[in-house]
């Protein structure tokens, strides 16, 4: 073998250093670069409302024909099953009867009794784009007194990688009774609720991120408000309550489990900030203690291949204002936030929250959105929400997504 000078030696060092930072880089481009070469920014270019599924919606609740159906809700995901059933999943649920116009004070507003029952969850079976029967709630019952489990996220999936049977899986938040800030609960775990298909028993639950050895409540993260399917994962985004705690906009978070294995803790991997990895504490993927962040509750989207999500807006904007945000990669970096819009309210002293998009009724270049609506003050808001049921109802728009410029 012919001999090497120093500078020759150098040279050998540093080419097989580059190769080898090169073979570092390529293993992780998956996970940085998603999108490759054909990602582009997207943004909102056009929306509307979406008059028959805010219309299909307000018949289902209205009707007077039975006393122990869904009239009202929030939390909206929804989920198309194997037989081409749509299951919408709801948090805080009115039961109960709706009676119609006028109400008590005159009002041409349907409305029902304050002593209606509320449920802390329910579902609501939709065939052929009508919502036709309500299963018994609350659908997954509460874990310990004072304690409530509000389901979010949810997919058809193999009972285990590889096997032919699917089962549904529904992620679920569970909370606790707190004191002001948490008037709406103290984040506490993240659940999987296994059902069977395809008559929806709830088989069992699983805790798969427990967060009660994490001391400050606004930095416990509960995953699951939005899933993203892609090359055999599921990627679980989730947030912190720091809007809980008058901080402008919450951070968000993700995971990602191989297909089937949502059910199992040990299957899951979070976003460390610079690899994936079981057992840690994830890392923020958006969020600057500013106005660029999420509302606890958001929805994320493949456009192609770009990921767009959606969120109100930070500030005083987030009671009225959908934003976007756009990646390459479920783990960023995040662009924006894009161009804001305004969906339609009712009026009086509402707010909206929880946009979410749903796959299994987008398409054509369209993308269908909820968002949820309820009264902003929580002294007297059961009385405001049932002197007129129409308001604690999701909305419905269309909307259609371009390049970001």
């Amino acid at each position: 073998m012919p001999r090497i000078g120093v500078a020759g030696r150098w040279a050998w060092v540093s080419f097989l250093v580059v190769l080898g930072l090169g073979a570092v880089l390529l293993t992780r481009l998956p996970a940085d670069r998603g999108g490759g070469d054909d990602c582009s920014g997207r943004t909102v270019r056009s929306w509307g409302a979406h008059s028959s599924l805010n219309s299909e919606f307000s018949r289902y609740g209205d009707d007077a024909s039975r006393a122990d159906d869904w009239t009202g809700g929030d939390g909206t995901h929804s989920v198309r099953l194997p037989d081409g059933r749509v299951l919408w999943l709801f948090s805080d649920t009115y039961l109960g009867q709706v009676y119609g116009p006028p109400n008590p004070f005159g009002e041409s507003y349907a409305w029902r009794d304050t002593s209606a029952p509320m449920v802390r969850n329910s579902a609501v079976v939709m065939r052929d784009g009508r919502l036709e029967s309500t299963l018994p709630a609350p659908l997954f019952a509460d874990p310990a007194p004072g304690q409530w489990r509000w389901p979010v996220a949810a997919r058809v999936e193999p009972r285990r990688p590889g096997a032919e049977e699917q089962v549904l899986r529904v992620v679920l938040w569970v909370r606790a009774a707190g004191q002001a800030p948490w008037i709406y609960g103290v984040p506490t775990a993240t659940e999987v609720a296994t059902l069977s298909l395809p008559d929806l028993r709830v088989e069992s639950t699983v805790t798969v991120f427990d967060q009660r050895l994490v001391a400050d409540p606004s930095r416990r993260v509960l995953f699951g408000t939005t899933l993203v399917e892609e090359s055999g994962w599921t990627y679980v985004f989730g947030g912190d309550d720091r809007q809980a705690v008058s901080r402008p906009v919450s951070r968000a978070y993700v995971a990602r489990v191989p297909e089937g294995g949502l059910a199992d803790p040990a299957a899951w991997e979070y976003w460390d900030g610079e690899e994936w990895a079981a057992g840690v504490r994830p890392r923020t993927v958006l969020g600057d203690g500013g106005r660029r962040g999420v509302g606890s509750a958001f929805s994320v989207v493949r456009d192609g291949v770009t990921y767009v999500l959606f969120s109100m807006a930070g500030g005083g904007e987030g009671l009225t204002t959908v934003t976007s945000y756009w990646a390459c990669s479920p783990t960023g970096p995040w662009h924006g936030p894009t161009k804001d819009f305004r969906p339609d309210l009712p009026d009086g002293n509402v707010a909206a929250y929880n946009p979410q998009v749903h796959p299994e009724l987008s398409g054509g270049g369209r993308l269908v959105l909820s968002y949820d609506v309820n009264w902003l003050e929580t002294n007297g808001a059961a009385a405001q929400l049932s002197r007129n049921v129409s308001l604690y109802r999701p909305r419905f728009v269309t909307l259609r997504l371009g390049p970001a410029r």
